[in-house]
């Protein structure tokens, strides 16, 4: 797509700052031009793709731009702030689960609004290209274009509706961009959440291609494997164990188009077969070609034969201990340098390559920001299997040595016992997916092991109490709405 056309879009999908804030856009192309023909509403989709990656790397610009790794991984027990709480108050407090609300109408009060007000900015993106292929009368739109793109939207909408249920619990389902209608909604039990977020996502998944030929090739667009990943985890989360075995099953049989990548080193790369849907950060010409992760976590380094620098957030050591003797992915993707001013060695998270010290603005990537991969299915079949789905006993431990062989690791036997399967399941999550879009966050939270792992970290203590596992809901939005109300504990 041309560059003024996506740029065109990017002013028609100006977006809200939170769900309640918001006021008429003036610049807003009128329905009947944006999606008068079908390379204008392909325009439009992709300017929905660009709100999820609006702030080029910056994590307090949205919950797609690496702030749902960042704070999944503080709240849990992935990474530590170097310099504690002088290194940066704020995230200190996501880092040891004590976040205060002390904001008001119009103002921060954490930095965990953003991934409130950044999702509802992506869905009011969503629902206006919703809204608009249905509304367009025009004929040069055709029927296959509004399916797709209509899908498209659905599932970018499902995608951002499963980060706000896991981070703020019940929230409003909004399906429109109608003002007057969005700001009186109150908060919808998360039951009800997951129901819309699956609706979209089989709605989404009929509708989709299965190739990725709508990006020429590349994996940035949703197509019906991303729409059946996502599904997957959501059956999974929802306790729905032969539908996330099914659903699983389906995306790892469809061997064509996804194998796991033998080289830990590759998996990230722009040309992975493990991804099944990626980001592009490379969305405009003045984007950094660094994914928001690598921006992130990668050291601000002076590779110059000193290998010194400065890092930001470190691998805690309850990460760092859960890794057994032998394990690639601890050698591959923990590294280290020396800090430039203590002298002493500091380790990061390397799953990317390209961070702040080498990235080129406008230079082509060779790693995109991956969302969905293909081992995150074998461990959703895994953990269905545990729960006697599928295959059973004998497809989750295969499914996990599938992954242990790839780190150098021994297989599992055979008879462990559910329990003590149920444990290796978890250890595999949170070796695979650590410091990946909040998993371990989650993962904790939905196996009721969150206040265990956490309330013994001596950074976390004295626990806050158990309402901190959900991120309060930004102020502003109370303040301007009696029918939200805010999560309790807070």
């Amino acid at each position: 797509m041309k560059k003024n056309v996506l740029i065109l879009f990017t002013f028609f999908l100006s977006a809200c700052d939170g769900l309640i804030s918001i006021s008429e856009p003036t610049d807003r192309i009128p329905t009947s031009v944006a999606f008068s023909t079908d390379q204008l509403a392909n325009a439009a989709m992709n300017g929905v793709y660009l709100s999820l990656l609006s702030s080029n790397g910056t994590m307090t610009k949205g919950f797609s731009c690496g702030a749902a790794t960042l704070f999944g991984a503080l709240s849990s027990d992935e990474l530590t702030i170097f310099q504690g709480q002088s290194g940066s108050p704020e995230l200190f407090k996501i880092n040891a689960n004590h976040i205060i609300v002390t904001g008001t109408a119009g103002s921060l009060n954490s930095p965990t609004d953003i991934a409130w007000s950044s999702a509802y900015n992506v869905i009011y993106n969503a629902n206006a290209v919703i809204e608009g292929i249905a509304a367009s009368k025009s004929g040069l739109l055709h029927d296959n274009v509004r399916a797709t793109i209509t899908a498209e939207a659905q599932f970018i909408r499902a995608f951002c509706y499963f980060y706000l249920v896991n981070f703020y619990g019940d929230v409003p389902i909004v399906l429109s961009t109608r003002y007057n209608t969005e700001v009186v909604r109150s908060r919808s039990p998360q039951s009800e959440v997951y129901k819309q977020i699956v609706k979209d996502l089989e709605d989404a998944r009929a509708a989709l291609p299965e190739d990725f030929g709508a990006a020429g090739g590349r994996r940035v667009r949703a197509n019906k494997w991303a729409a059946t990943a996502l599904l997957a985890r959501v059956a999974l989360f929802t306790g729905d164990y032969s539908a996330a075995a099914a659903m699983a099953t389906e995306v790892i049989d469809h061997s064509s188009l996804f194998a796991l990548e033998t080289d830990l080193r590759n998996i990230f790369l722009a040309a992975s077969r493990e991804a099944i849907w990626q980001l592009d950060q490379q969305v405009s010409n003045s984007a950094s070609n660094a994914t928001p992760d690598g921006l992130l976590l990668v050291p601000n380094a002076r590779f110059d034969g000193t290998d010194t620098g400065y890092v930001s957030y470190n691998p805690s050591p309850q990460l760092l201990q859960a890794f057994e003797p032998g394990d690639a992915r601890r050698r591959v993707w923990v590294d280290s340098i020396v800090d430039y001013t203590t002298h002493q060695r500091l380790y990061y998270v390397s799953k990317y390559q390209t961070g702040d010290y080498n990235d080129v603005p406008g230079g082509t990537p060779t790693e995109l920001y991956m969302v969905l991969r293909l081992a995150e299915q074998y461990l959703v079949r895994a953990e269905a299997a545990a729960h006697n789905a599928g295959g059973g006993v004998a497809q989750a431990v295969g499914d996990l040595n599938i992954l242990r062989r790839r780190a150098g690791l021994p297989d599992l036997p055979g008879n462990l016992t559910q329990p003590a399967l149920l444990d290796a399941v978890a250890r595999e999550w949170q070796t695979e997916l650590f410091c990946e879009w909040g998993f371990r966050w989650f993962n904790l939270k939905r196996t009721g092991k969150a206040r265990a792992a956490l309330s013994a970290i001596p950074l976390k203590q004295p626990w806050a109490g158990d309402h901190q596992l959900l991120y309060p809901v930004p102020p502003a939005d109370i303040s301007l709405s009696p029918n939200i109300k805010q999560n309790p504990g807070y």
